[in-house]
């Protein structure tokens, strides 16, 4: 058959269905199974070549994503735990620093008593010297009677101002630490006030998110996900 009639018999060929890639050089149809290894079998290997490699790329950054998240949530519990940790020692500064109002009062109240119980034994000590001295036909209010009176008014004054001392210095002592509870619990209710966990949650999100952004990009330019 010469090349004229050949081209011919293809085009009828076509006519009736069949592919002129399927026909042959001597104008007969070329074998199916031939036709479709020819077609198909190079790009089916290169597909499935490719979905491996984009398999892997998106399972890496997912992980990566996945682990930007819980370094997020970690950092938000951390924030919220050293809140909670500067809150409940503010408080507990301020319990203490009432406690050491309450211990000055205490002491202050108890050097009253002692000036108080004093006083009174002071007084009947007195009394008792005036007993003796007018027992004895002494006038009690000249000479050595009235010394002795007097020395007895002047070592209750001084016993009544050592109590009154000792009690102020350790009332100040308590107050002054009173003070300093109460100063740590201001500076450890405004930290607790300035941590924000959502914030130290985004800060974690943020800086996760530039080393995702450069594996994507360092996995893209190798062909990763193409």
């Amino acid at each position: 058959m010469d090349y004229l009639a050949r081209i011919t018999l293809g085009a009828a060929m076509a006519d009736y269905g069949y592919p002129l890639s399927t026909v042959g050089f001597s104008g007969y149809p070329m074998s199916s199974t031939s036709t479709m290894l020819t077609q198909d079998y190079t790009p089916a290997a290169s597909s499935s070549g490719m979905s491996s490699s984009s398999a892997f790329g998106y399972a890496s950054i997912f992980t990566s994503i996945i682990g930007a998240i819980g370094s997020a949530s970690l950092a938000r519990t951390q924030a919220k735990a050293n809140q909670s940790a500067l809150n409940f020692q503010a408080d507990m500064n301020k319990i203490n620093a009432r406690m050491s109002e309450r211990s000055a009062q205490s002491v202050l109240f108890q050097g009253q008593q002692q000036i108080a119980s004093l006083t009174l034994r002071s007084g009947k000590v007195k009394s008792a010297q005036r007993v003796a001295l007018a027992a004895n036909g002494v006038d009690l209010g000249e000479g050595n009677a009235a010394e002795i009176q007097a020395t007895t008014d002047l070592m209750t004054e001084v016993d009544k101002n050592t109590i009154e001392a000792n009690a102020i210095r350790s009332a100040w002592g308590y107050r002054t630490q009173g003070v300093n509870y109460a100063n740590q619990a201001l500076i450890g209710a405004a930290s607790a006030d300035s941590i924000n966990p959502n914030n130290a949650a985004m800060s974690s999100l943020i800086g996760s998110a530039g080393n995702v952004a450069q594996s994507w990009y360092a996995m893209n330019k190798n062909g990763a996900f193409n």
